[in-house]
C-alpha cells in the first residue's frame, strides 16, 4: 500500500547511501578541503531535490543505476550553493540547519574553495557519464544550465543587486525566484524526462519552477513567522536586510493566498502526465504546508 512517507523513506536512503559511497570515496588534500566539503554535505537536510529526482523517474518507468549519480551530482550543486549563500558577501548567515555555517568552522577562504569543489566534482559526475549517450548529453548539459550564468547564479545576482540597490520590482522578484530557486528543483524533475527521451519534459520542467516558487513563497513566510530552533536558521534577516522577498513586497496574508494559486497550478500540470502522480501530489502539500 502506498504511503507517502514510507516512499520519501526508501527515496531518501537511496541518496544517502549514494553519498556514503561518496565520503568513503573522498580523500583530498589537504584535511581541511576534505573536512569542510563533508562538513555541508553531512549538516542533513530533506534532500528534496534528489527525492524529486528518484520520484520522476519513478513516474516515467525510468530506472537506471547511473540515476544515483545524477541525483549525487545535484545535491553536490545545492550544497555548494547554500555553502556560499552563506557566506558574508552573500546573505551572512551564521547556522545552517542548526549549525555552525561553513564559514564560521573553516572560514570564509575555505567555504569558498569547499563550494568550487562540489560544484566541479558535480560537473565531473555528469561529464563522467556523457559517452553513454545523447539523453545524457543533454541531461548534463540541462542540470549545468539550470545551476549556471543563466540560472541559479543568475537568480543570485539578481538578489544581491535587488538588496543592495532597495529594488522593489515584481518582475524581478519572479525572476529572482525562477532562478535562484526554481531553476534547481526544476532540474531535478526533468532530468529523468531528458534520460528517457523526453517524455513529460515540459510538463515536468514547467512543475519543477512552480514548485521552486511555492517553496521559495514558504521559506519567505517561515522567515517572517518560523522558529529559528524549527527552521535551524536565523530568521527575520530578510526584512532587516531589505531584501526583496515574496513577504516584503506582497505581505504575508497574499503570499498564502499566493502560495495556494501555486498549489493549484502544480497539481494541474501533474493532470497532463501520465502514470502514478500520487507521490508528486503530495510533495506538492507536503511543499505547501511546511514548517521547516
Amino acid at each position: 500500500m502506498y504511503s507517502y512517507k514510507e516512499k520519501y523513506g526508501e527515496y531518501l536512503s537511496r541518496i544517502e547511501a549514494r553519498l556514503k559511497k561518496f565520503y568513503e570515496e573522498l580523500d583530498c588534500k589537504p584535511d581541511v578541503l576534505d573536512e569542510s566539503l563533508k562538513y555541508s554535505l553531512k549538516s542533513g537536510g530533506k534532500r528534496i531535490r534528489p527525492v524529486l529526482m528518484y520520484a520522476a523517474a519513478d513516474l516515467l518507468g525510468f530506472d537506471d543505476e547511473a540515476l544515483d549519480d545524477y541525483a549525487l551530482a545535484l545535491e553536490l550543486i545545492h550544497t555548494y550553493s547554500l555553502i556560499h549563500d552563506d557566506l558574508p558577501e552573500m546573505d551572512n548567515d551564521d547556522f545552517r540547519r542548526g549549525k555552525p555555517a561553513n564559514h564560521k568552522v573553516f572560514g570564509a577562504g575555505n567555504a569558498v574553495l569547499a563550494g568550487d569543489g562540489l560544484l566541479n566534482t558535480a560537473y565531473y559526475i555528469l561529464l563522467s557519464h556523457c559517452n553513454d549517450g545523447k539523453h545524457c548529453v543533454d541531461a548534463a548539459k540541462f542540470m549545468c544550465d539550470c545551476a549556471g550564468v543563466k540560472g541559479m547564479i543568475a537568480g543570485q545576482a539578481a538578489d544581491i543587486y535587488c538588496a543592495a540597490n532597495a529594488v522593489k520590482d515584481g518582475d524581478m522578484l519572479d525572476f529572482i525566484v525562477k532562478n535562484k530557486t526554481g531553476r534547481l528543483l526544476s532540474a531535478a524533475v526533468a532530468t529523468p524526462a531528458i534520460l528517457s527521451g523526453g517524455r513529460y519534459f515540459v510538463e515536468l520542467r514547467q512543475f519543477g519552477e512552480d514548485l521552486g516558487m511555492l517553496f521559495q513563497l514558504t521559506d519567505d513566510v517561515l522567515d517572517e513567522r518560523g522558529r529559528e530552533d524549527t527552521l535551524g536558521k536565523t530568521t527575520g534577516k530578510d526584512r532587516e536586510e531589505n531584501k526583496l522577498t515574496y513577504v516584503t513586497f506582497y505581505g504575508v496574508e497574499q503570499c498564502l493566498v499566493y502560495a495556494d494559486v501555486l498549489s493549484s497550478k502544480c497539481l494541474g500540470l501533474l493532470e497532463g502526465v501520465g502514470g502514478d502522480t500520487r507521490f508528486l501530489r503530495d510533495i506538492v502539500s507536503f511543499v505547501r504546508y511546511r514548517e521547516s
